[in-house]
């Protein structure tokens, strides 16, 4: 993916928290650092890492949050959204190239297939959250 999103001069990890950026965008929300994280399924301090690298490149912006001084919100430039466009549409390019085999992006096998990753997914994302949650409950010592 990194080598498909090269053109676009993203990393698949910018893209994928730009690409929920986007989508969060688009359905009218303004989120938070940490709710862009959620979105992204990347972990908080990676995502601050990343947001950080593409507010310096001009394609998002952070604002502190009037409700949370210690919170920023997170929006998209405008040539951040070209740039998330352009690389959609090689993400897209990519996506059928793959999925060929199987008929292309809306075939029934597909639709089948990406079912049964995003039911992986969740329950990975579960497992992890859990194991965080767990840690977060053990004393720590020195």
């Amino acid at each position: 993916m990194d080598r498909a999103l090269s053109p676009a001069g993203l990393t698949n990890a910018q893209y994928a928290v730009l690409a929920s950026l986007h989508g969060m965008s688009r359905a009218g929300a303004r989120p938070s650092q940490r709710e862009l994280g959620e979105a992204s399924g990347l972990e908080p301090m990676y995502v601050s890492k990343l947001v950080r690298s593409l507010e310096s490149a001009g394609l998002l912006r952070r604002d502190r949050d009037p409700a949370d001084p210690r919170a920023f919100r997170v929006a998209l430039t405008t040539r951040g959204t070209q740039v998330t466009e352009a690389a959609a549409g090689i993400v897209r390019g990519l996506l059928e190239e793959l999925l060929a085999p199987l008929g292309g992006a809306g075939s029934a096998p597909s639709r089948e297939l990406n079912q049964v990753l995003q039911a992986l997914a969740g329950h990975a994302a579960a497992v992890n959250r859990a194991g965080r949650a767990a840690g977060e409950g053990k004393e720590r010592t020195p």
